[in-house]
């Protein structure tokens, strides 16, 4: 064992070549807790120091691979100084970035679902290798935030800002096969053959069949986009996240417009008539005129 946590574990598997598992003690699912962070701190200053290791697998040791920050902390977080919350995030990308600067390729196998900064998580390494059963995504807008560990950069850089940005402000959960057609994970596998192909993957950016750096550089460049480009992309988005922000705004409005029909009970129904039993009803009757 090279490293130690309680959400996050380093190992050994063969050739120079590391695991570094997500798998949170006493939970059901992988989160960005306070204490997750920390040991992925801790994690990366241990592989980054030692010279042995010639290559790192990302992996989840739960059904899920990381379903995002722990809201539960949010609450606390957003109570602290604007200069401490600030620090605080800076401190958190800086942990992410540092992953995505090793020395050392880095291969992500997504077995399931893989949201918010789990899929932050995924962007910062070199390759990403998929579940045809998983999904990923950034739904941070739902809840009136953004992604915050890296996803509005490193995204666009690797699908086009088109794409990005539909994803990141429509915030849904998107398919294996839709995340391989825009270039946002490398490889779609069956579930079983998952450790398979990450590992044979690592293997080959090891020996230089995959060139890991060539793969690196994009997120760490700008977006190459001439003014023409510009325009047509970002009035695109514009476009595309106002009918986003009306489509928001009707179910809002739906949900919070009151029903037509009265709530009626027992006590409340309406009266009906009924036509009396008897049978001289006809005779009860006004006669004509």
């Amino acid at each position: 064992m090279i490293y130690e946590g309680k959400a996050i574990t380093v190992t050994a598997l063969e050739s120079g070549i590391v695991e570094l598992k997500f798998d949170l003690k006493g939970e059901s699912v992988n989160k960005f807790n306070r204490l997750t962070l920390n040991e992925l701190r801790q994690a990366v200053d241990t592989i980054k120091a030692d010279a042995s290791i010639k290559g790192v697998i990302v992996s989840s040791g739960k059904d899920v691979f990381i379903v995002g920050a722990d809201i539960t902390e949010f609450v606390d977080n957003f109570k602290l100084p604007d200069a401490e919350l600030v620090a605080g995030n800076l401190e958190a990308n800086k942990i992410f970035s540092d992953f995505e600067d090793l020395n050392v390729p880095t291969v992500a196998a997504i077995n399931g679902i893989a949201l918010g900064g789990g899929l932050e998580m995924c962007l910062a390494a070199d390759f990403r290798v998929m579940s045809a059963t998983a999904k990923i995504g950034l739904p941070e807008v739902k809840l009136g935030i953004y992604p915050g560990f890296g996803g509005t950069v490193r995204l666009p850089r690797l699908i086009g800002a088109d794409n990005a940005i539909e994803w990141i402000a429509a915030g849904k959960e998107n398919r294996a096969e839709d995340a391989l057609k825009v270039g946002a994970v490398d490889a779609v596998v069956a579930p079983d053959k998952l450790a398979e192909a990450a590992l044979n993957l690592i293997k080959g950016a090891i020996s230089g069949e995959f060139d890991y750096k060539a793969k690196r550089q994009p997120k760490l460049e700008k977006l190459k986009l001439n003014a023409i480009e510009q325009m047509m992309s970002f009035e695109t988005a514009k476009g595309f996240v106002a009918g986003q922000a009306a489509r928001t705004t009707r179910r809002r409005l739906k949900r919070s417009r009151p029903s037509r029909k009265p709530r009626t009970s027992v006590a409340t129904k309406p009266w009906k008539w009924k036509r009396p039993a008897s049978s001289n009803w006809r005779k009860l009757r006004r006669p004509r005129a």
